[in-house]
């Protein structure tokens, strides 16, 4: 089976080939520029150096968010697009849970977070049994404060990984203190497509057009406008 994963949906970019359980090519940049300029040739670029044509890909993977709200859109549109026009499967997985599997085999709970601003995060909470993870706490949106006074209740070490760990170091110590384990390899902050790629092999494909981003709250504007709404009805 050969795949094709794409992540956009934070600051770092990533495409990866995977040939029959393979990986043949990963493309990794970590840099704050628009990923609707870098992907395309990127992707291109990786299809060239692995001698694969459009009509050679049986699947494509996509990290489905949460994250940046125009990064999420990038890369699920541009899987979707590729997907329907060559009629092959899509899979999109959440981009906290491949973040995740970075973490595997150092402790039992791996917390990967994306920072949200104003004190807020995406998160979740999985154990590692085996080879896989299972979700412990939902992924959600949520003051980080509150949510480290609940991970402080487990009597167990727990992984934390972000590209945004060096904002909220020293909150997580303050609340979790020796629980708190940091891997000291920067690289495995970030996610990787190949990963993706390969966690795409057993997952079930998904109707394209019913595809959603994972945004974990709403964006900005909507959120403005339904607050608007709500005054409305109230004058």
């Amino acid at each position: 089976m050969n795949i094709l994963a794409i992540d956009t949906s934070n600051q770092v970019m990533g495409v990866a080939i995977s040939k029959d359980g393979q990986l043949k090519a990963e493309h990794i940049t970590n840099m704050k520029r628009n990923h609707s300029v870098g992907l395309m040739p990127a992707i291109d670029h990786l299809m060239k150096e692995t001698d694969t044509l459009p009509a050679d890909l049986d699947r494509i993977v996509v990290a489905k968010g949460p994250g940046s709200y125009t990064g999420v859109r990038i890369g699920l549109s541009t899987a979707k697009t590729m997907a329907w026009s060559l009629n092959i499967p899509i899979v999109t997985i959440s981009s906290l849970e491949l973040l995740a599997y970075n973490g595997q085999g150092a402790v039992k709970y791996i917390c990967p977070f994306f920072d949200a601003r104003r004190g807020l995060v995406y998160t979740g909470l999985y154990e590692v049994i085996g080879e896989s993870l299972a979700v412990v706490k939902e992924e959600q949106n949520i003051s980080f404060e509150s949510w480290l006074i609940q991970l402080s209740e487990l009597d167990e070490k727990i992984v934390f990984l972000s590209q945004d760990l060096e904002l909220h170091r020293s909150l997580i110590i303050s609340i979790l203190g020796e629980k708190a384990v940091f891997p000291k390899v920067n690289a495995l902050h970030y996610p990787r497509p190949s990963i993706l790629a390969a966690l795409a092999e057993e997952r079930a494909p998904e109707i394209s057009h019913e595809i959603t981003p994972n945004y974990l709250r709403m964006v900005e504007a909507e959120a403005n406008w339904l607050k608007e709404q709500e005054r409305k009805k109230d004058e």
